[in-house]
C-alpha cells in the first residue's frame, strides 16, 4: 500500500479510534469520498473541494454554493463523487432546515430569519417568497413571487395580491435575500415595501412583515419601522 493510499484512510481509522469530533472539515468529507488519485489522497482532494473559491471561503458551507459543473471540473472529482458531495449539502440544508422549523413562529421574526437562512443567503441573485397565512398566522403556502439580478428583486403588488387572494390568504409576509450579505434596505426595499402595505389595507390583506435575508444576518422592516405592529397571534 503506497503513502497516498494510507494517508486516504487514515480519517476513517480516526474517526473509530477517536470519534467524529476529532475530524476536520477535510477529513471528514475524505470519508464521503473515499479515494483520492494518484496524486493526492482524499484528504487533500477534500481540501481543494473545500477552498474551490477565490473568496478564500473554506468552511463547509461553501459546498452549498458548489455546482455539479463546478466539482467536476476538478481533477480526481468525477459525476460520482461530485453527486455525492451535493447530496451532503443538501442533507445539511434540510437538517438546518427541519430544526428551524420545529421552533418557526410566523409573528417572530428571528424564527422566520432562521428557517429561510440556510435557503437564501448562498444565493446569488435576489430572489421573494411570499408567505400567505391564515388569521390565525398558520401557513397557507409559500411562493416564489420573483427572482431578479445581484443587486435587484422585481416584486409585482398586482402578482402578490392575486396570489394572496387565490389562498384567501388573511396575512402576507415577504422574505427576500441580498446577494451581498448585507442586509440593509435599499431605496427601492422601502419603497415597494410602503406601497404593498398601502394595497394590502385596501384589500384587507396585511403585510405583517418583508424580512431581507443576508449572510448570517437579516432586517425586519416591520422592526426598521416600515410596516405597521400589528398584534398578531404568536402560534
Amino acid at each position: 500500500m503506497n503513502i497516498l493510499q494510507n494517508n486516504s484512510e487514515m480519517p476513517y481509522e480516526r474517526f473509530l479510534s477517536c470519534g467524529a469530533q476529532s475530524l476536520t472539515n477535510a477529513e471528514l468529507l475524505a470519508i464521503i469520498l473515499r479515494t483520492g488519485t494518484k496524486e493526492k489522497s482524499a484528504t487533500q482532494l477534500s481540501r481543494e473541494v473545500l477552498g474551490f473559491f477565490e473568496d478564500g471561503s473554506s468552511d463547509l458551507s461553501s459546498l452549498r454554493r458548489l455546482t455539479l459543473q463546478d466539482l467536476i471540473s476538478i481533477p480526481g472529482i468525477g459525476e460520482v463523487k461530485a453527486v455525492k458531495i451535493l447530496s451532503l449539502a443538501e442533507i445539511s440544508r434540510r437538517l438546518v432546515r427541519e430544526r428551524a422549523a420545529q421552533k418557526l413562529i410566523f409573528s417572530s421574526p428571528s424564527s422566520v430569519a432562521d428557517y429561510y437562512m440556510e435557503d437564501m443567503r448562498h444565493l446569488e441573485t435576489e430572489k421573494a417568497v411570499l408567505v400567505m397565512l391564515d388569521n390565525r398566522m398558520a401557513l397557507l403556502r409559500e411562493e416564489t413571487v420573483s427572482t431578479g439580478t445581484v443587486n435587484c428583486t422585481l416584486l409585482s403588488p398586482r402578482e402578490i395580491f392575486i396570489q394572496a387572494m387565490r389562498w384567501n390568504a388573511v396575512n402576507i409576509m415577504l422574505v427576500h435575500n441580498h446577494p451581498s450579505g448585507d442586509p440593509t434596505p435599499s431605496d427601492l426595499d422601502l419603497d415597494i415595501t410602503g406601497r404593498i402595505c398601502r394595497a394590502g389595507q385596501l384589500l384587507g390583506i396585511r403585510l405583517i412583515d418583508h424580512l431581507i435575508i443576508g449572510d448570517h444576518n437579516w432586517t425586519s422592516l416591520r422592526e426598521y419601522g416600515c410596516v405597521p405592529d400589528y398584534d398578531l397571534p404568536e402560534d
